[in-house]
This record gives structure tokens, C-alpha cells and sequence, in this order.
């Protein structure tokens, strides 16, 4: 899943690093609050806010006058994944990989009402390019995980005074998180888990839940931007239109132009060790592309047209999942979409092994990059004591909805 947006809050951090700082003079204080009004600071009067866009409700991102600092408060509810999917480890890596600090120091923590503070750094912030002095919070509240990001072209006592009092408003109005439902688990259902659980966990979800996530109104709101934004899918009529290209051609049918285009070069024909030099002899390729078709060519041989079928198959079943939670799909259309799906990935592959190569060769072919990120996902899953792939790969699906 694609991170909240970061283009606009990139620029934010990059127009803090324009001017020099705000100077000594005497600041009258406002609060700035979320666009979900769950949280809230005070900042200088004279600061502006900016629009986040979608996916970012419960971020503040407010700029100063002249544009010479900078602050945002970020902020992931528990409630939106699963069960112990989310830590303050994984919150720190999500931040740390949208927004490059270096020079990281430990410093000690401000005091943030209400919030537990893990630890705060003072930091070089690197947005495109251009760099600028900072101070990174990481905490959490009972509802939230949270990080406070100050950027300023120059740190100074005022600045660093002024973070600290930003810190010390920080205001949370948590809502009353209804129960969460989750869908009753059984192995069939486990079993449509599992053909997308790579891409479930790779995006931080619980590949134990139908959907990777509790049904309510924070996952519906997250998934319908995410299908927005990814997929062009806004309701029920573009989620059908979505789903039956997947089901019926995805990137499967160009894949397999392209091999029968190697088999017609004479790819077939000679030896392992000799496709290499005949696809760079014959196509504008690199060496490690032609290595790649190479690869891909040998699973071509073997299931034809579906050699990656995997890759179409199990992202139209994570979509299944993100249909339910979205509320474009009921339950049992979900469910029963999934049923016919996996019936037939069933018949298609005869291992978990073999549906998930499939998946990665698609992922190579559509990326144009290397799946070993999300080949250590599937060994890590698979690997563990409760791994959901110890169920059997021919198991007879019961219907239980």
C-alpha cells in the first residue's frame, strides 16, 4: 500500500528550508487541528496549514509566514490494522522511509500531554536534495502512534523552545472507537487469505483477517482511498469492472505475447545456456534482462498462458477483501467471489510454492524489478510456528457464510 501522500508534505519541508528563521520576536499562540479533529497543537498565529490530501485525516502540516520553518504532526490510529501488526519499531521505519533523517542524536524528551514519548532526536532532514536542521518525536496515546516532525533552515535556543512548546499542546480528542467487526475465520476463508498474504503483509496487514483488516469506518475510509488512488475504483460498478479484468486478461495476456514472441525467435529450441545470448542478439535488452525472460521463459514452458496467472489472481483476491471492507461488496458477495477465484487458482497451480512463483514472476514482469523483498516475505510467513501455509494446498472449501 502506497504511504499517505508525501508530495505536498514534501514541499512543506522544502519551503521551510527557503528563508532564515523567525527571529526573537514575541509569538501569539493558535490552535491547529486536524481535518478529523482528533488532535490538535498551537502554533504562531501568523502560521499557515496545509491540505494533506486524502489518507492524512489525522496529520497537522502547517508552514511559517516567510516560510522558513516548518512542523508536522503525524499520526496512525491502532485501530486501523489488525492486532499486533503495528509497533512503535514499524511506526519509526514507515516515518524513517517517507522522510530521510541523518545525523541522528538522541536528545531529551519534551513533555506531550497525554502521550507516552518513546524518544526524540535532533536530525538532518533530506527532502530532493535539500536539507535542513530538525527534531523528530516518536510516542503513542492509548488510540494513536504518533511522530512530531519540526524543520527549520537553522536550530537555534529559540527554535528549539519553540518545538518544545508546540510539543507541550498537544491536545488528542480520540473518538469512541466502536467494536471493530471481524469476519469469523475458518480455513477456507484462511485459504483466500493466504493467496494474497504477501502483499497483505508487505503493507503491514494482518493476512489472519478477510480483508487484512477489522470492518469499520476508519478501515472503509482508508480502503476506499486507497482503491481511489491505486485502482481507479470508487464503487460498486468500477469494482466489477476492475475485478473481471483481472479475472479474464490482467497482465497475464501481454506476459504471454511477449513469450510467445521468445518462443517464435527460437527460444524453444536451443539450450538453456544458449537463450541468453540468443534474446540479447535479437531484442534491445540488457543482460539481466535477457536473464529475467530467460527465467521467466522456463515457467512459460510450463503452465503456458497462466504462467503469471498468480500475480493477476492474487491481487484480484486482496481486492475481493478491500471490496468488503470498502462496502462496495456485502460480505457474501465478497466471499463468494472468493470462492469461484480460488477454485480456480486451485486448479490452476498445485502448491502454494507454485501459485506464489507465479505471483512473483508477475510481480517482476509488471514492477520491472526484483521480487526478492517480497520472496523473504512468503519464506518469513511460511517459516513461522503459526504459519497459515501449513493448510493444505488441495483442501475441500466449505462454504460457512
Amino acid at each position: 500500500m502506497k504511504r499517505i501522500t508525501r508530495n505536498v508534505i514534501a514541499a512543506v519541508i522544502m519551503l521551510a528550508l527557503v528563508l532564515a528563521g523567525c527571529g526573537n520576536k514575541e509569538v501569539v499562540m493558535k490552535e491547529f487541528t486536524s481535518e478529523d479533529e482528533t488532535v490538535s497543537i498551537q502554533l504562531n498565529e501568523k502560521w499557515m496549514q496545509e491540505d494533506i490530501g486524502t489518507g492524512a485525516e489525522g496529520w497537522i502540516a502547517a508552514a511559517s509566514e516567510n516560510d522558513s520553518e516548518a512542523v508536522m504532526v503525524m499520526q496512525m490510529a491502532k485501530n486501523i490494522y489488525g492486532a499486533n501488526v503495528i509497533d512503535m519499531d514499524n511506526w519509526k521505519d514507515m516515518i524513517n522511509a517517507s522522510y530521510p533523517m541523518s545525523e541522528m542524536t538522541l536528545i531529551d524528551n519534551p513533555s506531550v500531554p497525554g502521550m507516552d514519548v518513546a524518544e526524540t532526536y535532533s536530525c538532518t532532514v533530506t527532502i530532493e536534495d535539500i536539507s535542513g536542521n530538525g527534531r523528530i518525536l516518536y510516542g503513542e496515546t492509548e488510540y494513536a502512534y504518533y511522530s512530531i516532525l519540526y524543520v527549520a533552515i537553522k536550530m537555534n535556543d529559540a527554535e528549539v523552545e519553540y518545538f518544545n512548546n508546540v510539543c507541550g499542546s498537544f491536545k488528542e480528542n480520540a473518538p469512541e472507537i466502536e467494536e471493530a467487526s471481524a469476519m469469523e475465520s475458518t480455513d477456507t476463508i484462511q485459504w483466500f487469505n493466504n493467496t494474497c498474504a504477501v502483499l497483505t503483509a508487505a503493507n503491514r496487514w494482518d493476512y489472519t483477517l478477510f480483508g487484512g483488516a477489522p470492518a469499520d469506518e476508519n478501515s472503509k475510509s482508508m480502503v476506499q482511498n486507497l482503491l481511489s488512488e491505486w485502482w481507479d475504483v470508487t464503487d460498486h460498478e468500477t469494482a466489477e469492472e476492475t475485478m473481471d479484468w483481472l479475472l479474464t486478461e490482467g497482465h497475464r495476456v501481454s506476459f504471454a505475447e511477449e513469450m510467445d514472441i521468445l518462443a517464435e525467435s527460437g527460444l524453444a529450441d536451443v539450450s538453456e545456456a544458449e537463450r541468453v545470448d540468443l534474446i540479447l542478439e535479437n531484442f534491445d535488452v540488457s543482460e539481466e534482462e535477457a536473464q529475467n525472460y530467460v527465467d521467466w521463459f522456463a515457467l512459460y514452458e510450463q503452465y503456458g498462458s497462466d504462467a503469471a496467472a498468480g500475480w493477476d489472481y492474487s491481487r484480484a483476491m486482496s481486492l475481493l477483501g478491500y471490496y468488503y471492507l470498502a462496502g462496495y461488496y456485502t460480505e457474501e458477495e465478497a466471499l463468494d467471489k472468493s470462492l469461484e477465484t480460488a477454485e480456480v487458482i486451485q486448479n490452476t497451480f498445485d502448491s502454494w510454492d507454485s501459485l506464489m512463483e507465479s505471483y512473483f514472476v508477475g510481480y517482476e514482469y509488471w514492477a520491472e524489478e526484483s521480487s526478492d523483498e517480497r520472496r523473504e516475505i512468503y519464506e518469513e510467513i511460511k517459516a513461522a510456528s503459526d504459519s497459515p501455509f501449513q493448510l493444505e494446498w488441495g483442501m475441500t472449501f466449505e462454504k460457512t457464510w
